[in-house]
């Protein structure tokens, strides 16, 4: 853009089309937005006059925040039903390990299945309303689970919650590749999964003061732990709705430039809708199905240790009120370290080696868990630092995938892809474990996770060559130029 030329100037067309006019309608701003932010004639160097750094800071405060009190919300009404597994749950509703572990796999199944779809869903309400709307429905749901009283009742809240919850995290995931670069995403996604580690400590320390309240109102402790816990959702998912800001394009804290300026940015194909060509493209690409492989490699020890790290603690003699408490430093170990390497990752631009060290770190642990004679105590430590390997997994491969997956379009659908079908393997994991036998689930376990680190070196492999071909071909406008995944200058993440 030509500094001396005013009528190419930014503000002068956002007076023009009339972006600081408050009374403009949303679908209008929206439509000026994108009109500027596409304009041939601006380009990065438009905004070199904008402090970035002061930028990302106000996405951040406004964003992403009331996204992780979601996410952390989401995985402590998943999850506490391990701490009300101990609390009595299944004396009173009279189940059998059978019947206990088929409530987790039903959960784990159709919450698979129902996440590409919410995507989608996503693209077509306003974030504002769609995921607040889906939390007081999961509120609702973990509120009535508090009443179930057979085994029928408990089976069908499961499924009723796991409906209502896929669309949280898919949704979440997607909003932020809205908003941040490729190489600031990952530590925004970490803030959001150290929700869930920290949501593991919260569910212990909740559970451990709950329980006394059991035998109020003549219910059980389990019972309370779902209800207050499903009514305290409810209550978030209201106030929430006020603080989600829906797209860039309307967010009343950034200025017009400030808005132009993000979507571009992030713009990096000039069409993200679906055609059967992206979806051809995106369905025979090897990249996405390595990495469901690297998913499953730790999305099984993750829901295996989210649904039974206390029934293992507990198999340590402790008594439930002990347990409860012991689980709490175990996730807070892991919610910092999953911000840590997050930081590390974004910093050095790689994702591999961070779920190479993970992945190694897990095999270790249950392998010493499986073969190893461990005391008490090293059993727990061994706990304790599979855990912390766990969590960091699911920020550095979700990152890995968006930033090797350009095309918004494409990233869409290969991120439905990987979350749906990649939580599909983790209803293995709540088969692996069964009451007395969980040396048998730490083997199982093994292999999955032994499966994950062979396919991360064929992807690692893979991309290492596909940019050395890349790399002999600089110079020469071939492909898409600077766009999708076949742009000029282009290069795969590592």
């Amino acid at each position: 853009m030509a500094a001396g030329d005013p009528e190419k100037q930014p503000d002068n067309k956002i007076e023009e089309l009339g972006l600081n006019d408050s009374h403009l309608k949303r679908e209008d701003m929206i439509r000026a937005v994108n009109a500027l932010a596409d304009d041939p004639n601006v380009t990065i160097d438009t905004f070199a006059h904008l402090d970035v750094k002061k930028i990302l800071i106000k996405l951040d405060l406004h964003l992403i925040p009331m996204l992780t009190l979601l996410y952390l919300f989401s995985y402590l009404d998943r999850g506490n039903i391990g701490n009300a597994k101990i609390e009595g749950l299944m004396h009173d509703l009279r189940l059998n390990s059978s019947m206990f572990n088929w409530c987790m796999t039903s959960f784990v199944l159709v919450y698979s299945v129902c996440e590409v779809p919410s995507i989608l869903l996503l693209r077509r309400f306003r974030p504002s309303i769609y995921l607040p709307g889906l939390m007081v429905l999961w509120g609702l749901v973990l509120t009535l689970s508090g009443f179930a009283h057979n085994y029928t009742g408990l089976l069908i809240t499961r499924v009723c919650l796991a409906i209502a919850e896929a669309g949280l995290y898919p949704g979440m995931v997607y909003l932020v590749t809205v908003w941040y670069c490729r190489y600031e995403i990952q530590v925004r996604q970490a803030y959001f999964f150290a929700a869930a580690s920290a949501a593991g400590a919260f569910s212990g320390l909740l559970a451990y003061a709950i329980s006394f309240m059991a035998g109020i109102g003549n219910l059980s402790g389990w019972r309370w732990i779902f209800i207050l816990e499903g009514l305290a959702t409810i209550l978030v998912a209201f106030v929430a709705h006020f603080f989600i800001p829906d797209n860039p394009h309307t967010a009343s804290f950034l200025t017009a430039e400030e808005r132009i300026f993000i979507v571009h940015r992030t713009r990096q194909s000039s069409s993200s809708r679906f055609t059967w060509p992206i979806l051809r493209e995106t369905m025979t690409d090897p990249q996405i199905y390595l990495a469901i492989i690297i998913y499953w490699g730790y999305i099984c020890p993750l829901y295996g240790l989210t649904l039974y790290l206390p029934s293992l603690i507990e198999a340590m003699h402790h008594s439930p009120t002990t347990t409860q408490l012991l689980t709490i430093p175990i996730y807070l170990t892991a919610c910092v370290l999953t911000i840590c390497l997050a930081h590390l990752s974004d910093k050095l631009h790689l994702r591999s080696p961070i779920l190479a060290l993970c992945l190694t770190i897990q095999l270790a642990c249950f392998i010493a868990l499986t073969h190893l004679n461990l005391s008490l105590k090293s059993q727990y430590a061994a706990l304790f630092l599979l855990t912390a390997a766990v969590y960091p997994c699911q920020p550095a491969a979700l990152a890995w995938l968006a930033n090797n997956v350009p095309h918004p379009a494409k990233r869409a659908l290969a991120m439905g892809m990987l979350i749906g079908l990649g939580n599909a393997g983790s209803a293995f994991a709540a088969r692996f474990y069964t009451d007395g036998e969980y040396t048998r689930g730490h083997r199982r376990e093994c292999v999955m996770v032994a499966a994950g680190l062979g396919a991360l070196g064929v992807q690692v492999v893979r991309f290492w060559v596909l940019n050395r071909r890349r790399a002999r071909r600089e110079g020469q406008m071939w492909g898409r130029t600077g766009e999708g995944d076949e742009g000029f200058g282009w290069r795969y993440t590592l």
